[in-house]
């Protein structure tokens, strides 16, 4: 699934693909937002970890679970 994070007062965003299910990240997302730790950490599928404090965060928008199709399909 693609996952984009809007930071305040940055002009690019955070892009990365993760294996985790939408729902799993709508709830972490959720947790960070309600003030539960300050901070959003999600991490990609290459192991990579990404952790954003909740006041910086402008947006998080969670794209499609399907993978991308390379290629052409027949």
């Amino acid at each position: 699934m693609d996952i984009r994070i809007g930071i305040f007062n940055s002009p690019r965003e955070i892009g990365f693909e993760t294996s985790q299910p939408a729902n799993e990240v709508e709830e972490t997302v959720a947790a960070a937002l309600a003030g539960q730790s300050g901070y959003l950490k999600l991490s990609d599928s290459k192991g990579k970890v990404y952790i954003v404090p909740t006041v910086g965060l402008a947006y998080v928008e969670l794209g499609s679970e399907e993978s991308r199709r390379v290629g052409f399909v027949a």
